[in-house]
């Protein structure tokens, strides 16, 4: 690239900074990698561009492998606070294709990959990655209403900072690029805007894969004063479930040291009871007796622990059988919000998103953010 041609994407990029304000209600920043210390981009024609205080590098490539040096992001022997990354076309990441631009930011010990993109087409790309496309039409146009909402509350929440919200089970799976023959797009196009409100604001509508038979209240699980105080439900939708029952067998040595590795060491266990249940019957608190001590635990810190994905949830019986700790639950998650398995089964059942929602977040109305750019894949 020659020296004229630098100082003007240089020049380019300094203009979208001063008008990104003025988009920001129609995007959302996705961290898609957090706290890595090296990644490769790949891509046709990327266009890097330096940012931060006196940022004057621009080039192109095909292959990006950013990495940490000295507390800065470095890329081909430049380092910057940051980088932006362009295309024409999709640049591709860990197996996945995302749109530009994305930018290269330090967070904590490493950097994050952003992807900064129209909030609709976010949308798209979580129920691409949360729910199955094969699922009724109303189960997802209901996905996206929640989607959006749990995404606007935590823009609203992070501005200002590197990136909104995690690509990743923390907040939302996210993936990226979608086809357009995907159902997705027309679920998110039928609903484009709509976000459920608690007392006239977007509120962290969480959801979960199976709630078991009932729902939880968030306060149960998420300790933030600000939690909306959702009612639990029956929901009697989901028995259809591979996670509505589940089993798990784990050696009570195996569980010692997983409980170890989080600085329990309560020693040889000996006996595991359910000290506290909340009115939904999930396991609140968790006494774990060993040779050597006795732990009381939260229940999601216990859950933590075993691993989210091998004790499916905490809504369970557990005994003690010779060597193995042997648990007996239903569902999948940790219950807040609308379960899926069980939205799925409403919308078999002939029920219209609106009803869903209604049904998994009683006392929430609908309302609708700000509408931006047509939406188009």
């Amino acid at each position: 690239m020659r020296a004229t041609e630098r100082a003007a994407l240089v020049t380019v990029v300094a203009l979208v900074a001063l008008v990104a304000p003025a988009a920001a209600q129609d995007t959302i920043r996705v961290a898609v990698v957090d706290g890595a210390r090296v990644a490769e981009l790949r891509g046709d024609d990327i266009d890097v561009v330096e940012l931060g205080p006196g940022a004057s590098g621009a080039w192109r490539a095909s292959v990006v492998r950013p990495v940490v040096v000295s507390g800065a992001v470095e890329i081909d022997g430049r380092r910057a606070p940051a980088f932006r990354l362009r295309s024409d076309r999709p640049i591709r990441l860990n197996g996945r294709e995302y749109p530009s631009p994305l930018e290269i930011v330090r967070s904590g010990d490493g950097f994050a990959v952003v992807n900064e993109v129209p909030l609709e087409e976010y949308v798209v790309g979580v129920l691409r990655a949360e729910a199955s496309e094969k699922w009724p039409p109303a189960m997802l146009r209901a996905q996206a209403v929640v989607a959006r909402t749990y995404a606007a509350y935590h823009r609203n929440l992070a501005a200002g900072k590197p990136f909104h919200i995690l690509a990743s089970t923390a907040h939302q799976q996210y993936a990226g690029r979608v086809p357009a023959a995907s159902p997705a797009w027309g679920a998110v196009r039928e609903t484009t805007g709509q976000v459920l409100l608690w007392e006239g604001e977007v509120f962290p509508a969480f959801y979960h894969t199976e709630s078991g038979g009932y729902t939880e209240d968030p306060r149960m699980v998420f300790a933030a004063r600000t939690m909306p105080a959702l009612k639990p439900v029956r929901c009697e939708f989901s028995a259809g479930s591979p996670h509505y029952y589940w089993n798990l067998d784990l050696r009570l040595t195996d569980l010692a040291e997983l409980l170890r590795r989080n600085d329990v060491n309560v020693g040889a266990i000996s006996a595991i009871e359910i000290s506290e249940r909340t009115p939904s019957l999930r396991a609140s608190a968790v006494t774990v007796h060993g040779a050597r001590s006795s732990a009381r635990l939260r229940g999601n810190d216990f859950r933590r622990m075993i691993g989210y994905d091998t004790l499916k949830s905490t809504l369970f019986a557990v005994a003690i059988d010779g060597d193995w700790a042997r648990f007996s639950g239903r569902g999948y998650g940790h219950g807040v919000g609308m379960c899926q398995w069980g939205a799925k089964g409403m919308a078999e059942q002939g029920y219209a998103a609106r009803k869903i929602l209604e049904f998994f977040y009683p006392g929430t109305t609908l309302g609708s953010l700000p509408l931006g750019a047509r939406l188009a894949p």
